[in-house]
């Protein structure tokens, strides 16, 4: 069974609350164990680091140095928690004195980091050879021809994928592989890598709704019936300002946003309801759908 020490964030203990339960249900499905990190602290977002660089790299330490005393590498769900715990990592790894300094600091809470843990996005552990297997064998047809856009965004693919060779940088493809094996049909998304416009919906919101309706845009494009995403914030922009977006560019989008957990819940004949799916803004019908029709084949 593999282990892991889980890194929900902030995110997941709130808005994104279905990203956590539809995590655990799948991990479980999987035959693995996420072990939450215990006392974890969060992150420091996007913007701590331009505030103060030296206390958001204290603030990700602690994280690392309290997974390493729990002997266990750390996946996170959320692309920015992921990006900012790795880049940490990275930086301590290759620079003793940073080391040196953030120890320093750590020893207030009696603990201490010595580079022995590796950082990965809950979809790299849900992605590996072996656990894509386990996925093809217990998949059912649930999500056969269903047409997903593979929505990366721009951070999680900031830190080099293990093993992801040079050619694949700009256009990877183990979200469209993880989303195969899971039996859907992820389409061709030239816009997965974009930014969703992020916080800049609070200081720029015209440009933020037009990231948005460009991601929604192409995904319609691309004959996407429902765009599945890795990170709290993208699936908050992108169904939750879609009315706006309706209203600015007199459009009519109604595309379904589900974390790419929730699908390969359903996929492994999670419940809906135990997925957090049918509580979102904008209707998931075509999942809905296929998810009911599986139960009732199931119980036949």
């Amino acid at each position: 069974m593999s282990r892991y020490a889980y890194y929900p964030g902030c995110s997941l203990e709130t808005m994104a609350a279905t990203y956590h339960v539809s995590s655990m249900e799948v991990a479980h499905k999987l035959g693995m164990e996420l072990e939450e990190i215990e006392d974890w602290n969060c992150c420091g977002a996007t913007a701590y680091s331009h505030v103060d660089e030296l206390l958001a790299t204290v603030l990700c330490a602690r994280n690392l140095a309290i997974a390493e005393k729990q002997g266990l590498d750390i996946v996170a769900p959320c692309n920015a928690c992921y990006k900012n715990l790795w880049t940490t990592n990275a930086a301590l790894k290759r620079d003793p004195d940073l080391a040196e300094h953030m120890n320093y600091a750590l020893e207030a809470d009696d603990l201490h980091y010595d580079g022995g843990i590796e950082v990965s996005h809950i979809m790299d552990a849900f992605s590996t050879p072996e656990i894509l297997e386990v996925i093809r064998q217990k998949a059912n047809d649930r999500l056969k021809g269903l047409k997903v856009a593979p929505y990366y965004g721009c951070q999680i693919v900031r830190p080099r994928r293990p093993g992801l060779e040079l050619s694949q940088v700009d256009n990877p493809q183990y979200f469209e592989e993880l989303l195969r094996a899971a039996g859907a049909d992820p389409v061709p998304y030239p816009y997965k890598l974009r930014c969703c416009g992020a916080a800049l919906m609070v200081t720029n919101r015209r440009a933020a709704v037009q990231m948005v309706r460009d991601l929604l845009q192409n995904a319609v494009d691309s004959g996407a019936e429902v765009i599945a995403t890795a990170c709290p914030l993208c699936q908050t922009n992108l169904e939750c300002y879609q009315a706006e977006v309706n209203h600015a560019y007199d459009a009519d989008y109604a595309m379904p946003i589900l974390y790419f957990t929730q699908l390969l819940g359903v996929a492994l004949g999670v419940g809906v309801k135990r997925l957090g799916i049918g509580k979102e803004l904008v209707s998931p019908d075509i999942v809905l759908k296929r998810a009911k029709a599986g139960a009732s084949s199931a119980s036949s």
